[in-house]
């Protein structure tokens, strides 16, 4: 179960259990720091606010993807319509859900590299490289 489920199961348990107790008391309020720290992973897991070039395995400019801070996307690739919507970790996967009827595109993405790029293998094992576009 993820440790998120287990945290609202445990606070509905606990105040459950507050509420058995005299109505003069205060009621108990339960605080975990893991969701806090479960929420900063998934944060800095996600990609840096920025925008991107990805090319495939071959070198061939596919287009830019914008990051937002905000952890929504716009994807300009070339010959296709602007696709845009949520950045989200999903099984350690970073995930694009786009706005509308379209699945979530999930990633398996490399460690950065110096130069800010890294790569993003998709669900078929296509590869793409995805560096910071130059300012």
């Amino acid at each position: 179960m993820h440790t998120t489920g287990r945290f609202l199961i445990l606070s509905c348990a606990a105040l459950a259990l507050a509420s058995c107790g005299k109505k003069d008391e205060a009621p108990v309020v339960v605080q975990s720091d893991t969701v806090v720290a479960t929420d900063a992973a998934v944060a800095a897991a996600l990609p840096t606010a920025g925008v991107y070039e990805v090319t495939d395995a071959a070198g061939k400019k596919l287009g830019t993807s914008t990051i937002n801070a905000d952890g929504s996307f716009a994807d300009d690739m070339v010959g296709a319509k602007r696709v845009a919507g949520l950045v989200k970790m999903i099984d350690g996967k970073t995930c694009f859900d786009p706005s509308g009827k379209a699945e979530a595109e999930c990633y398996t993405d490399s460690a950065i590299a110096a130069d800010g790029s890294f790569t993003a293998t998709d669900a078929k094992g296509a590869v793409l490289t995805v560096r910071p576009k130059a300012k």
